[in-house]
């Protein structure tokens, strides 16, 4: 079968963009739809924490480390035919996961699901580039892309509480097959191919590079909390991964065909957006991590009525991303930027003031409309700063940096807004339960978790268990307000490098709304 060839002026660009936004979704919500599944694995896997950590990072792991190499592979071997295979790959990968029966078989799964995300996702933003070819156009449809990227961390866990409450836990994986064939079979129709025509040698030595460069800093962000920050297994982590990406830098700017020409970030504009999605990344992974245990442990809501909580976060990112393009065409991208990193510090700092028994419809949905404006503001104007900069040759790897930068942000956005908030809680937990006459050994198991301390409250005498419950939930406040402090620290000082760095508007006149440079988008 031929490919079809997608005009610029064919409606059905529109209908491939659903496509792609399908196909983001699918890896997208897998990041986030095991972490509400994990009390159920361990009970019925009897898997350990640590097997329930790798359940969640051997698919953050992988999918963050190949990113770049997926990326180039979609340029040089055709970005529809990488989507393609790598929804083959996730579909057969998730049969797996279901079907798995031992803690180990999982784990390999869901590394496995990771290896097929890193190849379908940069094929995703690549296509919509080579798509949308007009700029204006190519600005709206990066904005709902970027609004179901973001809608997606969402939708995990209000997805994963529904199917869990009437299904097993199979069904979290099983859900992804039947999307899967619609997204294959829609695409097979409505995606053109597109590719480098000159691509050169694929760089092995830069996909090495990358892949255990990123992969090794990403492993011990995740491994730090439990580690420590200080330890001498973190300090090594860090910098045997800042050796090899310096090495990969070295690599890059000498080798004729590189994986990714490092020559870019030399534009600020890249450079700059780059660092405000990694940032607002940071801040969106955190957070869902603090409101979620945030409701579930200290209001007592279930796994799906804490997903639906988090409702009005989705709403506001759903309506602001395609308007922040308008905005940053209007006002220009660094203030929308800038503006939205502002918007992120300050529903952190609404939080980090919040009390125990906060008004849902007051501070906490306050809190979800900032954070999820600021986050629409940031992150969509960015990620069209990046892919305006990029040579239509290498949208692959193009959409492979912004793809890299809100994994790394994120991954880096839960490890270091979580390790603070543990600390803090396993600080104050430690002194509210000793002052309370408990013993060293009931004290030690109340700092494990905001859940084995409330769960020894319950079994205290009825003169402790009010007073140890009560401790409990402030102690949690205590490292929710230290947290969210620590995120508006990240997003404040990003707001002002985006202010310093990041140019007000494009230094390439974008083409005239009528103009057509590429009538068609395929390239055989």
């Amino acid at each position: 079968m031929s490919e079809p060839v997608v005009s610029a002026t064919n409606t059905r660009r529109w209908w491939a963009l659903a496509v792609l936004c399908l196909s983001v979704l699918l890896v997208v919500v897998d990041n986030m739809i095991v972490n509400v599944a994990l009390p159920t694995l361990s009970r019925e896997l009897k898997a350990s924490t640590s097997d329930l950590q790798w359940f969640v990072d051997a698919y953050t792991l992988l999918f963050a480390g190949l990113l770049l190499t997926g990326g180039s592979l979609g340029d040089r071997l055709g970005r529809k035919r990488m989507l393609q295979i790598g929804l083959v790959l996730f579909g057969l990968t998730s049969l797996w996961a279901a079907s798995s029966s031992s803690t180990g078989e999982l784990i390999a799964a869901r590394a496995a699901m990771g290896v097929s995300a890193a190849v379908v996702y940069p094929a995703t933003l690549a296509l919509l580039s080579s798509i949308f070819t007009n700029r204006g156009e190519r600005a709206t449809a990066i904005g709902i892309w970027s609004a179901v990227s973001g809608l997606a961390v969402v939708i995990g866990p209000i997805s994963g509480g529904a199917l869990l409450r009437h299904f097993s836990w199979h069904s979290i994986f099983l859900v992804n097959i039947p999307l899967v064939v619609i997204a294959l079979v829609a695409g097979v129709r409505l995606l053109p191919n597109s590719r480098d025509e000159n691509p050169g040698r694929f760089d092995v030595v830069g996909a090495v590079l990358t892949v255990f460069s990123i992969g090794l800093l990403v492993w011990t962000v995740i491994e730090a909390p439990d580690r420590g920050w200080l330890s001498p297994a973190t300090l090594g982590g860090f910098a045997g991964g800042v050796a090899l990406l310096l090495v990969f830098v070295w690599w890059e700017a000498r080798v004729a065909s590189p994986l990714l020409d490092i020559a870019v970030f030399r534009n600020p504009r890249v450079f700059a957006a780059s660092a405000s999605i990694g940032a607002a990344f940071f801040a969106l992974f955190g957070f869902v991590f603090l409101i979620t245990q945030y409701l579930q442990s200290i209001r007592g809501y279930n796994t799906l009525q804490a997903g639906v909580a988090i409702i009005p976060f989705a709403l506001v990112m759903v309506a602001l991303s395609p308007v922040s393009i308008l905005l940053s065409k209007r006002i220009g991208t660094k203030l929308v930027v800038c503006g939205g990193l502002l918007l992120m510090t300050a529903g952190f700092i609404v939080i980090a003031t919040a009390a125990v028994n906060a008004a849902y419809w007051g501070p906490l949905v306050i809190v979800m409309v900032l954070l999820a404006a600021g986050l629409a503001l940031a992150s969509t104007p960015a990620t069209d700063a990046i892919m305006g900069a990029i040579s239509a040759t290498k949208f692959g790897a193009g959409s492979a940096i912004n793809d890299t930068t809100r994994e790394v942000g994120g991954a880096l956005g839960l490890a270091v807004i979580g390790s603070v908030m543990n600390s803090f809680f396993v600080t104050r937990i430690g002194s509210h339960f000793t002052r309370l006459g408990l013993p060293a050994a009931t004290v030690a198991a109340a700092q494990k978790s905001v859940t084995a301390a409330l769960s020894i409250s319950q079994h205290l005498p009825a003169s402790l268990a009010g007073p140890a419950r009560y401790a409990t939930q402030h102690a949690f406040m205590d490292g929710l307000h230290a947290g969210s402090f620590a995120g508006a620290g990240v997003t404040a000082v990003a707001a002002c490098a985006v202010l310093a760095f990041l140019p007000s508007r494009d230094r390439d006149p974008a083409p005239a709304p009528d103009s057509d440079p590429q009538p068609s988008v395929m390239v055989r």
